[in-house]
């Protein structure tokens, strides 16, 4: 039986925890990818210019990101299917061997050492970006759904509720879309306040929004380092959403007061 947590407020990190079952998200792309014929596991055989296989999606992926961290192509009033249409952009066209911008990294020459490349034309490129964008986000939007009813039984039973979140300045308008704004107090975005997880001071603001000592806050993240440790650290209970992770290691899973296999789970814990 899992214990009880004598807290009295909650912050949330948002990607992997609201939107995923605590599946880092390029799991999640890669599902897409997937379902689109073009990624295809280590067990199957690569289509010379069609298919390519996860280690070169994970070097696009880290290139998408990168861009998006660097450039402010992100508009406050942008849907989060536009970040996805965006992110699957830049991930086919480093994989079609276009010309890349500039992240002041190593993505150059990791695109030059691909072992696959994908030979698409500019428009097929923006087609299937629009097409797999458009999948993925219903499925998203499946499961934020769900867990909405997660937060209504937390807001029921009066506990305040703060978002954190490493985002790109258009995290409002995702929760508006996904009707879930309703639900935070305040909402703390890394593009907005300029600190990053796993960053400790970025939690702080969330504690000191919801006016609780940090002992009496509890914090519910998919990420072990960006969000488990941080709010340890700042001495907050933590709940562990485990999904699949980016990295492939071992964690100390007594570190979490407890593991999440999905949202709902967490009100074991406190109702």
């Amino acid at each position: 039986m899992n214990k009880k947590l004598d807290v009295k407020g909650i912050i949330f990190d948002y990607g992997g925890t609201l939107d995923t079952r605590g599946d880092h998200w390029s799991e999640v792309l890669w599902k897409g990818y997937e379902h689109f014929g073009i990624g295809v596991n280590a067990d199957e055989e690569v289509e010379p210019g069609v298919s390519i296989g996860k280690s070169s999606f994970r070097d696009a992926y880290v290139y998408g990101e990168r861009v998006l961290a660097v450039h402010p192509l992100v508009k406050a009033e942008d849907h989060f299917e536009d970040i996805l249409r965006l992110k699957i952009h830049f991930q086919l066209s480093f994989l079609a061997g276009a010309p890349l911008l500039e992240t002041g990294k190593d993505d150059a020459q990791k695109q030059q050492a691909l072992a696959e490349r994908l030979e698409l034309s500019e428009s097929e490129i923006a087609e299937i970006s629009a097409s797999m964008a458009a999948y993925i986000n219903s499925e998203t939007q499946q499961l934020l759904a769900e867990n909405k009813q997660v937060l209504e039984h937390l807001k029921q039973a009066g506990y305040p509720m703060v978002l954190v979140s490493n985002f790109y300045g258009n995290i409002n308008q995702v929760l508006k879309d996904a009707g879930i704004d309703g639900y935070f107090c305040r909402v703390i975005e890394s593009a907005v306040v300029g600190v990053r997880k796993p960053n400790p001071a970025i939690f702080a603001l969330g504690v000191c929004a919801l006016d609780l000592p940090a002992s009496q806050v509890l914090v519910v993240g998919d990420t072990f380092s960006k969000d488990i440790l941080p709010a340890r650290q700042l001495g907050c209970y933590t709940l562990w959403i485990k999904g699949l992770q980016w990295e492939k290691k071992e964690y100390d899973e007594s570190v979490p007061d407890g593991l999440l296999t999905k949202l709902s789970d967490m009100e074991a814990y406190l109702l």
